[in-house]
């Protein structure tokens, strides 16, 4: 038999889901409908996948440990904004010595700077020969070259603040706070996976 907080938990829970899912749905409904790239078939294609990957992110979002606070009304995750990108101690050299000291993994979440703003992105590749790694959506990053990766985006270490404004969305605009950014689904879903106690380690989502 059920204890009653348990139920009124479970309960809670759910509204919350409920909630979570139809942020997320309306809010890719509608970048669906303007994206001018993509073809019938392709739409198909997504709108047939959409209901796992929301229930999916809406259920990691409730269930994952973060220091973060949820918006469940807007399917965010909300934390105060520095005054300046946090990118103190983000210098090259102390990024290389971070990613070699890692056991890199696929499926590692990793932050990006671009844009004045942080993104997610996740390890998907790894030549260790060549010291290098390929990001999902970013593409290859050599450790030897760092500098060279403006283009694409600059790759950060993990720590606390970085993590916390690529997860919220946070930007800045000639150095100035400016309004948060969405993330998109797979960032919220990358958000879950990450392990806020040892960022060279990942959870599963």
């Amino acid at each position: 038999m059920n204890e009653q907080t348990s139920i009124w938990q479970r309960d809670y829970q759910s509204a919350d889901f409920a909630e979570l899912c139809n942020a997320l749905y309306e809010r890719e409904l509608g970048q669906l409908s303007i994206d001018p790239l993509l073809s019938a078939s392709l739409m198909q294609g997504r709108l047939k996948s959409l209901p796992h990957y929301i229930k999916r992110t809406a259920n990691s979002m409730l269930q994952v440990q973060t220091p973060l606070k949820l918006d469940v009304q807007n399917a965010t995750w909300s934390a105060k904004q520095g005054v300046q990108m946090p990118l103190n101690g983000q210098d090259s050299e102390s990024v290389k010595q971070w990613y070699l000291s890692a056991t890199l993994h696929h499926g590692l979440v990793v932050p990006i700077a671009k844009d004045s703003t942080i993104l997610l992105d996740s390890i998907d590749r790894i030549d260790l020969e060549q010291q290098r790694f390929r990001t999902n959506l970013h593409g290859w990053f050599s450790l030897s070259e760092l500098e060279q990766n403006q283009a694409i985006g600059q790759l950060l270490k993990p720590n606390k603040k970085v993590m916390t404004a690529a997860c919220s969305g946070h930007c800045w605009l000639n150095a100035h706070r400016a309004n948060p950014l969405t993330p998109s689904l797979r960032e919220l879903l990358l958000s879950c996976a990450i392990n806020w106690r040892n960022f060279k380690q990942s959870l599963a989502i």
